[in-house]
């Protein structure tokens, strides 16, 4: 890979953009007050903050240590060994690689949606599928610095709408009820359902409030291309995670209060009105081209996600490809660049996958948003909550089971924090596997919605096996497993 090629803000994009925070806001937070915890979305946001980062203290500290661009692969085998590190690895990549064709799905239905709003032309949703799989392809390519100029450029400008929206709220001192502080963050309100709302569920409004973070643990994965991996890693980490909480909260809260908590809730229980929480608020006080603007930037945004998670899955394939358990992989998945450094076979493959699985979607005749998006989210979100959990225990195990760096050893950072993180992605894990019809919507009768478990435990039962294979039969490789990290001996507390 190629060494110091971005900096602390070059990660932070690159991350932040995997969230995606104005698809996160404006798709998430309706389901959230509609079906959810309702006007106390904003508090969900809260509890979410709270849990992951708690995840990330144990995280950062372990990024001080291993630096690698396994991540999640490489700290779960040096945490808790090399059978469960090879089963999570094949997981967190499946993830990894369904995401990319999931952000397809979302990007072609909002650029379908512009198009037709603003020009009355028709698209069909495979040609902005192929569009954005081609700049995906083509830009990842290339040094990783280009990508994250290019993300950071996007992730800016839906920054800016989001925040021009809450502000002028805050400015004008809130909404019809004013800032509505008891109606919105109280966390409490996190965990109670939607008052007079039949069949609304706090813990789908909780789900809905942790998977707008999806994809921020990526920070490690450029540890080896960053510059001063063993301090930029940690502080990106916690950056991201802490950054992103405070504005989802600021964000819904303003969105909620200006709009009004009882007519939130109104809006909510229809998908045509449903957007109105955000859009309302940002068309009264700045007018129609603000909203204009914000479907332009649902459609740059959800591309910029899509190609964070073509880099995240390009280095996984990549870092598992390297390590020498099978020659072939080493020379094709396992090579980098000669000039830019990136994974750029793993990258094609990637590419491969997902046009494999957009064509499939199309011959199927499913809907890019109804189905690819939700069911490839719904299949690639709980391999990631799972493997999340494991990661907080392997820190855990790494420090205080296995002894490694004294010097690190910590009652809160290594051990407490941790733990009340892998127990709330656990927490998180169930409220996914309580809610997943009502997250599936109406794809939740298809057979891949009904296959996604069996998916999910099949690779991590099929991982594990090949790992005990290797054990048993050929040592030298199973030594291997999740052990190729980026030597930097020097560890900044």
């Amino acid at each position: 890979m190629k060494r110091n090629a971005v900096g602390t803000i070059g990660v932070i994009f690159m991350a932040v953009a995997t969230a995606a925070p104005i698809t996160a806001m404006v798709g998430n937070v309706p389901i959230a007050v509609g079906a959810g915890n309702g006007s106390h979305a904003p508090a969900g946001y809260i509890v979410a903050t709270v849990v992951l980062g708690l995840f990330a203290v144990g995280y950062a500290t372990m990024a001080k240590h291993i630096t690698t661009t396994g991540a999640f692969y490489g700290y779960i085998s040096h945490g808790l060994g090399r059978i469960i590190g090879m089963a999570s690895g094949g997981l967190i990549t499946m993830a990894y690689v369904v995401f990319e064709p999931s952000l397809i799905g979302i990007f072609s239905f909002f650029f379908q949606n512009l198009m037709q709003s603003q020009l009355g032309i028709h698209v069909h949703w495979i040609i902005p599928a192929l569009l954005m799989l081609t700049a995906n392809a083509i830009l990842t390519y290339f040094d990783v610095n280009l990508t994250a100029k290019v993300l950071g450029v996007f992730l800016v400008t839906e920054i800016v709408m989001l925040a021009l929206g809450a502000v002028a709220v805050l400015v004008h001192g809130g909404g019809p009820d004013g800032f509505a502080v008891s109606e919105t963050l109280n966390p409490a309100g996190a965990f109670t359902p939607a008052a007079g709302i039949a069949g609304a569920s706090a813990g789908l409004g909780l789900f809905f409030a942790f998977w707008s973070w999806v994809g921020f643990e990526s920070t490690a994965m450029y540890g080896e291309e960053s510059r001063d991996p063993k301090r930029i890693i940690p502080r990106a980490t916690m950056l991201s995670v802490l950054g992103v909480g405070v504005f989802y909260v600021f964000v819904s809260w303003m969105a909620i209060a200006g709009t009004g908590p009882q007519k939130s809730v109104e809006l909510a229980q229809s998908a045509d009105t449903a957007s109105e929480i955000f859009f309302g608020p940002v068309r009264g006080y700045y007018g129609e081209w603000a909203i204009t603007v914000f479907n332009i930037l649902l459609v740059t945004g959800s591309f910029a996600c899509g190609m964070a998670f073509h880099n995240c899955a390009s280095r996984y394939l990549y870092a598992l490809g390297r390590e020498g358990l099978s020659k072939g992989l080493q020379r094709t998945l396992g090579a980098t660049h000669p000039k830019h450094g990136s994974p750029h076979i793993a990258s094609f493959v990637q590419t491969g996958i997902a046009l494999v699985i957009i064509l499939a979607f199309l011959f199927a005749g499913m809907d890019p948003y109804v189905h690819m998006y939700s069911l490839l989210a719904i299949l690639g979100t709980m391999a990631i909550l799972i493997v999340q959990s494991l990661c907080a225990f392997s820190v855990i195990s790494y420090f205080h089971l296995r002894k490694n760096h004294p010097v690190s050893k910590h009652w809160f950072k290594t051990l407490v924090a941790p733990g009340l993180g892998g127990i709330g992605m656990l927490y998180v894990v169930w409220l996914l596997w309580e809610h997943k019809d009502a997250a599936a919507g109406t794809a939740s009768g298809t057979l891949l919605f009904k296959l996604t478990p069996w998916i999910v435990v099949g690779l991590f039962v099929f991982g594990a096996a090949l790992a005990t294979y290797f054990k048993l039969r050929d040592p030298r490789r199973y030594d291997l497993i999740g052990r190729i990290v980026f030597e930097d001996t020097v560890i900044r507390d």
